[in-house]
């Protein structure tokens, strides 16, 4: 299992400076980073110093073609497939771009069937 390096401060602060304001969204934290779930299903996430966004083939494929986006390694080598990592020049200076992005990954989690939630394990 590879070691998590914290995301940076000033990522989890941007992230939830545009997240905040989405509705019908739940935040909740992905292996100790922050994420972005709809109906059970995650649309969006950090993790280390990349911001990812879920999306459906041809969403992917275009952002795919962005300069700075690629994809999202948590192990390396092995690529989550349906997810694309943002480029970092979107999320510090491109606001609508940034929006944009999320408000697809929102809708493509939404056309997802929800997913059930799982009892939390009671500790002790």
């Amino acid at each position: 299992m590879p070691g998590f390096a914290k995301s940076p401060p000033e990522l989890v602060e941007r992230f939830h400076a545009v997240t905040d304001d989405l509705p019908d969204v739940q935040h909740r934290l992905m292996f100790g980073y922050p994420a972005l779930f709809v109906a059970g299903n995650m649309a969006t996430g950090l993790y280390e110093s990349s911001w990812f966004v879920r999306l459906g083939d041809a969403d992917r494929t275009e952002l795919l073609e962005i300069d700075g986006a690629g994809p999202v390694e948590i192990m390396p080598g092995r690529s989550m497939a349906g997810y694309v990592a943002l480029p970092p020049s979107m999320i510090a200076d491109d606001e609508p771009a940034l929006r944009s992005w999320l408000a697809r990954a929102v809708a493509f989690a939404q056309a997802l069937p929800p997913r059930a939630t799982r009892p939390r394990r009671r500790s002790g």
